[in-house]
């Protein structure tokens, strides 16, 4: 008997944030497969055994749950925000092609969830409002080079960057560089978005100015979304709150005529 595999995006984290057709999934399901904190989010229910794995083992666990599935379990693979944004989908589908042949007859859904640049963008305003892109400043599986390249990339191009992974204990200095990077191409006031863990309890989002941000840049963490704003990005001051940002939809004038670097 065959059985299925769902790739399920939990959002960010409130429960509030969880599609209802994730949340099927994962009642639906008999195994649950995913990095520990992921699955403590999933209330324990019986029928549905939990197999928690640790970080930096994505293919060993995209593996197992397709061996599940061939084995005639109904799987939920969960990740955090969106799973196939810097997630689980991925995986899987990379262990899919490199793996067993009987696998690629499982049906496999994906079932998105609310990404961490999108919560964070409602949270702040409308920062993405105009183009954007994301990157991952992680260099596990790609090297610093190619993350500065992409990075001078869409700098160049004025683009709205959202940066995830941006620090760690292992990778103290990247966020920085980044930034420094960053302030080649942008102001010196030009907004910098620092949101953690939007969402939950310990939520914090703060607006920075790309010098300030730069200055803060070790007060970031894993749980930290950072989005530095393009040449057009604007603050809306209010009393006794954080601005609003925004990006209008709009673009009047070419890179060239916009960028503006520090001096």
């Amino acid at each position: 008997m065959t059985g299925s595999l769902t790739i399920v995006g939990l959002g960010p984290g409130p429960e509030r944030w969880l599609t209802q057709a994730a949340q099927a999934a994962l009642d639906a399901a008999t195994d649950l497969v995913g990095y520990g904190p992921y699955l403590d989010r999933i209330p324990a229910r019986a029928g549905a055994t939990k197999h928690a794995s640790d970080n930096r083992v994505e293919l060993f666990r995209a593996s197992h749950a397709l061996s599940l599935a061939a084995s005639g379990h109904k799987v939920a693979v969960v990740s955090g925000g969106d799973p196939g944004v810097f997630a689980m989908a991925a995986a899987v589908f990379e262990a899919l092609e490199a793996g067993d042949a009987v696998w690629r007859t499982i049906p496999i859904t994906v079932e998105p969830g609310i990404t961490a640049m999108l919560a964070a963008a409602a949270k702040a305003g409308a920062p993405l409002g105009g183009d954007f892109c994301a990157i991952s400043l992680s260099d596990n599986l790609k090297p610093w080079e190619v993350v500065t390249a992409r990075l001078q990339a869409v700098l160049a191009a004025d683009l709205v960057i959202c940066l995830y992974n941006p620090i760690s204990k292992a990778r103290p200095w990247q966020l920085g560089a980044a930034l420094e990077l960053a302030a080649q191409h942008r102001a010196a006031d030009t907004p910098v978005i620092f949101a953690r863990a939007v969402g939950r309890p310990d939520e914090a989002l703060r607006v920075l100015t790309l010098t300030d941000a730069i200055a803060q840049a070790g007060t970031a963490d894993m749980a930290t979304l950072v989005m530095i704003g393009a040449s057009a990005t604007r603050l809306i001051v209010r009393e006794d709150a954080d601005p609003w940002v925004y990006t209008p939809r709009s673009v009047t004038k070419s890179p060239c005529a916009t960028s503006q670097g520090r001096t």
